[in-house]
């Protein structure tokens, strides 16, 4: 299997072309989009991801706590400076600077921006009217970088610079992180606990549908940016050699695979989850 991460925009347009086998995204595709593109595929929750706010500000130690408010304003443009009050008053004693605030975001289509665009549409009525979630967005301020690695190599490189990544991009740049006011108003830290807590009640909605938005769930423990990563898989494929390789990559993912994927910080899935992803794999012929 070769895996390229291109991102999700241009898996999805090369699996509606024909010229890849199957795709992956952190946007479960709705029927809507489906139709347009002409596509019949099973989609199969792989693992559990979170998305984090990373950012560089030079002499700044702490970890930062980031209220949805504050996030949607940076994003927005209406937060330019470090030292902005909405920033100062979750962050006391952290000398913040009066330095303007580069925002960094993807510049490529990706299921990570879906699942932060949908964040920030539930949090911000404003975030919502004005820009609104999707794999691609009119940004209304900043820089954009390719693929998470992009993203996460300008906030790096960048000071007073912020971005949106998958935790473990963060983690294995050794990159800044804050934390982020969930729904019961308690500052979260990402990581496979809270990411568990955020998907505690998907499961049961998923008997009847896979594709759920798991992002500012209720629950005290819960980190609010989170989501599962789809596969996307053809219902129908030709050629048996193919088929049967998916099949049991399939196989292997959903039972050997899982025992890998918190060593590379991401959540095992729920067991009924497990569960029915295992069900769907029959519906590829």
């Amino acid at each position: 299997i070769n895996y390229q991460s291109i991102g999700s925009g241009g898996g999805i347009r090369q699996l509606s072309a024909g010229t890849v086998d199957f795709g992956a995204s952190d946007m479960p595709l709705k029927d809507e989009l489906l139709h347009q593109l002409n596509l019949h595929i099973v989609q199969f929750p792989t693992v559990l991801g979170a998305v984090v706010p990373s950012y560089n500000i030079p002499g700044v130690t702490a970890t930062l706590k980031f209220t949805p408010a504050s996030l949607a304003g940076i994003y927005l443009g209406k937060i330019s400076k470090w030292n902005d009050p909405e920033i100062r008053k979750n962050n006391p004693g952290v000398n913040l600077p009066a330095k303007d605030i580069t925002v960094v975001h993807r510049s490529d289509g990706s299921g990570t921006t879906f699942v932060w665009t949908d964040y920030l549409s539930k949090v911000s009525s404003e975030w919502k009217s004005k820009v609104g979630s999707n794999t691609s967005v009119q940004w209304p301020v900043g820089l954009g970088g390719k693929g998470n690695e992009g993203v996460a190599g300008i906030v790096k490189q960048t000071p007073y610079s912020i971005g949106y990544v998958e935790l473990i991009y963060a983690l294995q740049n050794n990159m800044s992180y804050g934390l982020v006011q969930n729904s019961s108003g308690t500052f979260v830290k990402a990581s496979l606990e809270t990411a568990k807590e955020s998907a505690a009640g998907a499961a049961s909605e998923m008997q009847n549908d896979v594709r759920v938005s798991i992002t500012n769930p209720s629950g005290k423990d819960a980190y609010p940016i989170c989501s599962f990563t789809y596969l996307l898989i053809p219902d129908h494929i030709p050629d048996a050699a193919k088929r049967n390789a998916i099949k049991d990559f399939l196989h292997w993912m959903l039972n050997d695979g899982q025992g890998m994927v918190e060593s590379l910080d991401y959540g095992q899935l729920p067991p009924s989850v497990k569960t029915i992803d295992m069900k769907h794999i029959a519906l590829i012929h």
